[in-house]
């Protein structure tokens, strides 16, 4: 007698279609109930009130401003720090560099912005030496050129170190024939450099630009006024201090506008857009430099570690004394250990949430060939490039503002829009491993019925486990940094870290400030630490999990 076969525990291939295609139309309804009660209190969405309206007109006009002064100056920093890293190979501390810039995307923006203070504030660093060497030359921080120092500090980074992933990709046989050709300078740039960069360019300004366009908490520490005020603000202070929902509502479409239509010219033209550096590829570049070309790449490198670093050492000397003093130590470490517990609650299941959709939104449109079936997983995916948070949390305070009652109804609501907020990333993260995994295998796999539960268990849990804890580290971190929703929906009387250290910047409390961002900075460092300790394979497997072809991402 022939005996059935047992099922595999979830093999069904509705387990892998089902649950990414819910939570897509999932998202996708959340997000269109948020537009929807934005849309109908802002009534017959009359932007003339806006256009009337000499400050709202030049909120618009500083918000773009600001964004694309952003963008142009991020970039032209950024072009030559990457061509350096691609041809300075040798600089000392390069790995190092090469970590901290990463940083720059999960650094939480009112953690580095207490640094900035300490660096370029009034009682800063380099301010006093401008003094001194220069009496009288009228920097000030607030304002734009503050809000265009925290920009660069954050997106520099982050356009440098995928630029220089472009670079790096370049085939080394086209190196090595521009070497044999002895194409230097501007020609070396025509033909090898400017055709590996070109692609990303278009994706990576409209992702700075979007950073910068939806910023928050810098503006609300370094804005200085209602003159550097932009949408994001705006639509801050019509909802918590006026109470002028239609006019929130008017600028939230605005953003919306602005910043969907940008996205919607990028995926249209299915440009490439890197929002996280994959694994560096390593192979040496052959190619001939200029006799100065290493001094004044050492000297640039040199300069935009120091840039990077100074306001990192301002928080450590600065947030050390105040954690070790045992006079303050009690009244610190009052506000900060409950301001952890808060932000924990919140980014925990943010965290853990967005790993998990990812996971699902991934496996849902691997799985079909259906056009509209896969859109609606992929679509999800970049919503928040798209929608920004504030808009979202704008739509939903305003739906839900009757019976918003409570603080944990608010956090519920924000550790989902953070989870949210980190699926871009999330997803790029697990993509490339999820979809490494050659077809060979997987028919093998289905020959010998490994599917389901097990399937997962023995082919892709080995390759997803330290992308995954990769994952809920960025997904954690981004919600224990935010500032912008937890400000929308959170209690001043209750606050999370990022709102603690808000109200103590404001309120002109240094030392308590430092200290608070100095143990966000540790406790971030050791949520990845953890997590990379956790999701690090048993070195014996190491060289059998993952070849030397797989992109596995690192982190700092």
């Amino acid at each position: 007698m022939r005996s059935t076969p047992m099922k595999a525990p979830l093999d069904h291939p509705g387990w892998q279609l089902i649950p990414g295609q819910l939570i897509g139309m999932a998202l996708l309804l959340l997000v269109a109930l948020g537009l929807g009660s934005m849309l109908i209190t802002a009534g017959g969405l009359d932007l003339s009130t806006v256009f009337n309206s000499r400050y709202l007109r030049g909120v618009v006009w500083f918000t773009v401003w600001q964004a694309t002064l952003s963008v142009l100056v991020s970039l032209a920093l950024a072009l030559p720090i990457s061509r350096a890293l691609a041809r300075y190979r040798r600089f000392p501390g390069r790995s190092a560099l090469l970590r901290v810039m990463e940083l720059s995307l999960v650094l939480p923006t009112i953690v580095a912005v207490s640094g900035i203070i300490g660096v370029y504030g009034r009682q800063g660093w380099v301010t006093g030496l401008l003094t001194e060497w220069f009496p009288g030359n009228g920097w000030n921080l607030y304002g734009l050129n503050g809000i265009l120092l925290a920009h660069i500090f954050f997106n520099a980074p982050l356009a440098a170190r995928v630029m220089l992933q472009s670079l790096e990709a370049v085939p080394p046989s086209r190196l090595r024939i521009a070497s044999q050709l002895g194409l230097r300078g501007w020609w070396l740039w025509r033909s090898v450099e400017w055709p590996a960069l070109r692609p990303v360019l278009p994706g990576l300004s409209a992702l700075v630009f979007t950073l910068c366009f939806t910023s928050f908490a810098i503006i609300m520490t370094l804005g200085g006024g209602p003159a550097a005020t932009t949408l994001e603000v705006a639509i801050y202070q019509a909802l918590r201090f006026e109470f002028d929902f239609p006019q929130a509502a008017v600028l939230a479409v605005i953003q919306l506008l602005i910043c969907g239509s940008l996205w919607w010219l990028v995926f249209r033209q299915r440009l490439e857009t890197s929002l996280l550096p994959n694994r560096q590829l390593s192979h040496r570049v052959p190619l001939k430099p200029w006799p100065t070309q290493a001094v004044l790449s050492g000297i640039l490198l040199l300069a935009f570690s120091l840039f990077l670093l100074l306001p990192l050492l301002a928080i450590s000397i600065r947030g050390l004394p105040a954690l070790l003093t045992l006079n303050t130590g009690a009244s610190i470490y009052e506000q900060l250990l409950p301001a952890t517990g808060r932000s924990l609650l919140i980014a925990l299941p943010a965290g853990l949430g967005s790993v998990a959709a990812s996971l699902m939104i991934l496996a849902s449109a691997n799985k079909t060939t259906n056009p509209i079936l896969k859109a609606i997983p992929t679509t999800t995916g970049y919503l928040p490039l798209i929608v920004p948070p504030i808009v979202l949390g704008t739509g939903l305070f305003l739906l839900l503002r009757p019976s918003l009652g409570n603080h944990a109804q608010g956090w519920v609501l924000v550790a989902l829009i953070n989870s949210l907020m980190a699926l871009p990333f999330v997803i790029q993260v697990l993509r490339g491993p999820l979809n490494s995994q050659d077809s060979h295998s997987l028919r093998v796999a289905d020959q010998l019925g490994i599917l389901g539960w097990y399937r997962w268990r023995r082919i892709f849990w080995p390759l997803l486990r330290r992308p995954m804890a990769l994952g809920l580290a960025y997904g954690i971190a981004l919600s224990m940094g935010d500032f912008g929703v937890i400000a929308l929906f959170g209690s001043p009387g209750q606050p999370t870290l990022p709102v603690l250290l808000y109200q103590q910047l404001s309120s002109y409390q240094v030392s308590a400030a430092a200290g608070t961002g100095l143990w966000l900075l540790v406790l971030l460092v050791s949520i990845f630490g953890l997590l990379s300790a956790i999701g690090r394979p048993p070195a014996h497997q190491r060289e059998a999990i993952f070849p030397e072809t797989t992109l596995e991402p690192e982190h700092a």
